[in-house]
């Protein structure tokens, strides 16, 4: 068994697999496993992960390591030329540390340090030029190869490598400077295969169904070891009891052996491509899954979450008609999941250029089952003949737990943590066939407290927010990573590759708007409070905007649209979904002077009927821009179209 620790260079390499699949074909009779515990911004003997989530050394153990590979340094490098002989303590004692685990049982591991890779020129104003980052790089891969030969271990020098590379390399071989493309990868694993196994490797087309079924190996482990909502796995809420005798731990837990021995599973089948002779992945020997009790209609101990809800679901028509609108609005269906069962649980909208309605679907909240399709994706929503109703609907690309995307460089950005994609169609059929890996460190340990409502600001940055629970780790080109435990909204620039932490907001924070004059605004979810985002001191920070009403806010919206009365523009829209299920309207005054926005509540006097799981009905009265009675409404997100219309998801 083969781990992997380290920072970003090695969380990349089981995107592309190339390190694993030239050694497997070197070694195709040893059935070697390989299993990366990497994470960006990890450095030694550090490995930031949210509560709950089990240690290094458990893990180590867990999967009893005979051979463990360490990629350290780079980010350490931003600590100067002071800080380097610090750096190489830190690894001798990594060593030791590593080896008193004995991760096996019965032996000291096997450990090889490898040094960080060099600094990429790219010759872009956009980037730094490495020229000063490559001395403090190359004095820690010194320092590498102290540590190793003081603790006896094996050392692979990358620096020197990798600067031979890029002065032979046609086209750029990182990203931003110090992250790899997948050409670069496959190269520095010839590097990295050559050294270890003391003879010439490379690489070849004749390789991609090895490297294909590596791929999906490492998909499976990434989703047991990058848990997707660990929180309620090993966390605060894996003790949640919905029914009697079932907690989230006793579903969840089982969910991660059943992806040990898929993972598993997969080994075997690398291991048959790797000779020659493929077999067929066999998963009948998977555990099987846990039956979840539903807590809606007795057995719960959560009383709110069996009156925010039932099981009778109603078509998208059918709710219309318990919908309650302001005076002069009426509502009428776009798309419902009875024409398009793709469309489940949709979470973000965004037109584009063409006039065209994109949505982010969630249809395995709050992740990915195991033996189940993953049907998570963004759709384009066509109407053909702008009768406005969808026509028909395209998958641009599966992405699991999509919680906020936006446009970008005639791509989209969207999150898929612990990473967010730049996804990219470049043939015209409207499918994504450029998928790459922008930016590493999201924590998902709370899936639906992740990056969301992701918004292009008049900046060119891309904005979100994250809640708690979460534990972010994001490396670039600059300096340190960025680790913050902060419920707070995060700023992105994509073509700088800066990433920094814009506002605090707590404690799980969803909704973002900008409005034509260029100022930001922000809700919290679980609170409920609205906010205008202004500079503070030498940052920005939340004020105040409104008095709060309802709780939770799921996003937020500003008018402005020609379709709606010249008495709304600009005025402020809260999407709730417990309690008032609808949109609540807020007038906003603008102060000019000192550029202060505050909101009082506005629309009309909405009334529904609300018919509850026993048939009874109650009437319900609120004030906003609409209202629902269907006890399932949720509204997560609303839009305004090119023709100016509100599109509400």
């Amino acid at each position: 068994m083969v781990a992997l620790l380290g920072n970003g260079l090695p969380d990349r390499m089981q995107h592309d697999g190339w390190l694993e699949t030239l050694i497997q074909n070197a070694l195709k009779d040893e059935e070697l496993q390989f299993r990366n515990l990497s994470a960006s911004g990890d450095q030694p003997n550090s490995y930031p992960r949210s509560k709950g989530v089990p240690s290094m050394t458990e893990y180590l153990r867990y999967i009893k390591a005979d051979v463990v590979f360490a990629f350290f340094g780079y980010n350490e490098s931003y600590g100067g030329v002071e800080k380097v002989d610090d750096y190489r303590k830190r690894l001798v004692e990594f060593v030791k540390r590593t080896r008193a685990t004995q991760p096996n049982g019965k032996s000291f591991p096997r450990i090889v340090l490898f040094s960080p890779i060099a600094h990429e020129d790219l010759r872009s104003p956009n980037f730094p030029d490495g020229k000063a980052h490559n001395i403090l790089l190359e004095a820690y891969t010194k320092a590498t190869e102290d540590a190793a030969q003081e603790a006896g271990v094996g050392f692979v020098d990358l620096f020197h490598p990798s600067l031979e590379l890029y002065k032979s390399a046609k086209e750029p071989l990182t990203m931003n400077g110090v992250h790899l493309t997948e050409h670069g990868n496959q190269l520095l694993a010839e590097v990295i295969a050559t050294a270890l196994l003391r003879t010439s490797i490379k690489s070849s087309m004749s390789l991609e169904s090895l490297r294909a079924a590596v791929k999906e190996k490492d998909l499976h482990w990434n989703n047991r070891y990058r848990a997707r909502d660990a929180n309620d796995i090993w966390g605060g809420r894996s003790t949640l009891a919905f029914t009697n005798d079932q907690t989230n731990a006793v579903v969840l837990q089982n969910e991660m052996s059943m992806l040990d021995v898929m993972t598993a599973n997969r080994d075997k089948h690398v291991w048959s491509v790797a000779r020659g002779k493929p077999i067929v992945i066999d998963d009948s020997n998977v555990p099987k899954s846990v039956e979840v009790v539903s807590n809606v209609g007795g057995g719960s101990k959560s009383s709110s979450a069996v009156k925010e809800g039932l099981l009778n679901y109603i078509s998208g028509q059918e709710a219309i008609n318990r919908m309650a609108v302001a005076k002069g609005f009426e509502v009428t269906l776009f798309a419902d999941e009875t024409k398009f069962p793709q469309l489940a649980n949709p979470v973000q909208m965004q037109f584009d250029t063409k006039g065209r309605l994109w949505a982010a679907v969630w249809p395995t909240y709050p992740k990915w089952e195991p033996l189940k399709e993953m049907k998570d994706a963004l759709l384009i929503l066509h109407d053909d003949n702008s009768d406005g109703q969808a026509d028909r609907v395209t998958e641009f690309a599966r992405v699991h737990n999509p919680l906020g995307f936006e446009f970008w460089n005639g791509g989209v950005l969207v999150t898929c943590p612990p990473e967010i994609l730049f996804l990219k169609d470049t043939d015209g059929d409207d499918v994504a066939d450029v998928r790459t890996v922008m930016l590493q460190g999201l924590d998902s340990s709370d899936t639906h407290h992740g990056a969301n409502n992701l918004i292009y600001g008049p900046d060119g940055g891309i904005y979100w927010q994250s809640g708690v629970f979460m534990v972010h780790n994001h490396e670039n080109p600059w300096g340190p990573s960025l680790q913050s435990e902060a419920s707070a909204m995060y700023r992105f620039d994509p073509r700088r590759f800066t990433i920094s932490m814009h506002a605090n907001n707590s404690p799980n924070p969803h909704g973002i708007a900008f409005d034509y004059w260029g100022y930001q605004y922000a809700t919290d979810g679980t609170g409920g409070r609205a906010f205008q985002v202004r500079p503070d001191k030498s940052g920005f920070a939340m004020h105040e905007l409104l008095k709060k009403e309802v709780r939770p806010v799921t996003a937020c919206e500003v008018v402005s649209s020609a379709h709606f009365p010249e008495s709304m523009q600009g005025d402020f829209l809260i999407c709730n979904v417990i309690g008032f299920l609808g949109i609540k309207h807020y007038h906003l005054e603008r102060n000019a002077d000192n550029g202060t926005v505050w909101g009082e509540p506005a629309g009309d006097e909405l009334i529904v009927t609300t018919i509850n799981a026993d048939g009874s009905k109650n009437e319900d009265k609120s004030r906003g821009l609409m209202m629902s009675g269907d006890k399932n409404f949720r509204p997560s997100d609303a839009i305004f179209a090119p023709d100016g219309s509100l599109y509400i998801s």
